[in-house]
């Protein structure tokens, strides 16, 4: 809930703790500055991100969606009873030449999940964020599929749309999962070839469905044989693929996009990378404006993330980590707020 008086604005939120538990909590916000807007929150992704994150004691959650409740004087963007998402990135200089070219994600001082507003996040009542930072949710796309578009999608979109791939392209995707599934629809209605690379068989006529041409089970794989070698590889997976046997799949002047967030140290063969001009090509969250060009592509394409929806109370929290820890997700998991205004979240 959240409760507004002359002293300011408390919003109940659910924070990680050093023992791993989810605990409510609340944050105080003393007004709402003239930029930014106060949503009230319908629904929240659970990324595989958060799970960094829940022995930290800061909110979790940054794949929100919501209804806008209060807009401070300055915003023009945004009215009462719109739906808004926000992603990764919340806040930049404005000024510097990564902000000024358009890639603020990259701003020296900017402000991402995990490192800056630490008091709020996806799993609450409520947020305010600035204005500039949130996104329309369009039409066609529910606010329970928004939200794990606001990362997972977007992150996918980003290095598809930013590092060269175009039609025709034959595309990997390593992993049929929380990002894999997404950058399956992407690649396939971006006009690509898509070849799927799963340890588990049973996900072959469901990677298909979703617009992948090929499928590969790569448990227990001592080598593989793919036919016509691929122009991209995305690796989706939490734990690094067995690289002798991918880079051999790859074409001379392959790029190879590592999209999952890993503690661990990244070990290729070199000579390989070498010797075929392969690129390791780092990549994160969108900035703002290739966002807003993922909403309208999935909009447009229809490409829809696969969800299971649970309460947004601590004991839902609770059960979707458990099931994702274990691997137990199709393919996002969904927290849903009691209450949903109904006909507002679609």
């Amino acid at each position: 809930m959240t409760c507004m008086t002359d002293q300011g604005i408390d919003i109940t939120v659910f924070k990680g703790s050093p023992s791993g538990k989810i605990v409510a909590s609340t944050t105080h916000k003393d007004s709402l500055k003239p930029d930014e807007v106060l949503l009230k929150i319908t629904h929240a992704g659970l990324c595989g991100t958060d799970l960094h994150y829940k022995t930290s004691g800061i909110v979790l959650s940054h794949e929100g969606v919501g209804i806008v409740q209060q807009i401070g004087p300055e915003v023009t963007n945004f009215k009462i009873g719109d739906r808004a998402g926000w992603g990764y990135l919340h806040n930049s200089c404005g000024h510097c030449d990564e902000c000024l070219s358009g890639n603020e994600i990259f701003c020296s001082e900017r402000a991402m999940y995990g490192e800056a507003d630490k008091d709020q996040g996806g799993f609450a009542s409520h947020a305010i964020w600035k204005a500039g930072f949130l996104f329309h949710i369009p039409d066609e796309i529910s606010s329970s599929e928004a939200a794990p578009l606001m990362c997972a999608g977007a992150t996918v979109f980003n290095a598809m749309h930013h590092y060269g791939m175009i039609p025709t392209d034959r595309v990997g995707i390593i992993g049929v999962g929380g990002l894999g599934h997404l950058a399956i629809q992407f690649a396939a209605k971006m006009g690509c070839q898509v070849v799927a690379f799963s340890g588990t068989k049973g996900k072959e006529d469901e990677a298909k469905k979703l617009g992948a041409s090929e499928f590969y089970d790569t448990k227990n794989m001592q080598a593989l044989e793919i036919g016509a070698p691929l122009k991209h590889l995305f690796v989706t997976t939490s734990q690094q693929p067995d690289w002798n046997c991918y880079l051999n799949t790859l074409a001379p002047h392959a790029k190879i996009y590592p999209l999952t967030v890993s503690a661990d140290a990244l070990s290729l063969p070199y000579m390989q990378l070498v010797v075929n001009g392969i690129t390791l090509q780092g990549s994160i969250c969108p900035s703002r404006g290739t966002h807003i060009k993922m909403l309208r592509f999935a909009a447009l394409h229809h490409i829809k993330p696969i969800i299971e929806e649970f309460p947004l109370t601590e004991a839902g929290i609770e059960e979707a980590i458990q099931k994702l820890e274990n691997g137990e997700v199709r393919y996002r998991a969904v927290l849903v707020a009691k209450n949903d205004i109904a006909g507002k979240s679609k």
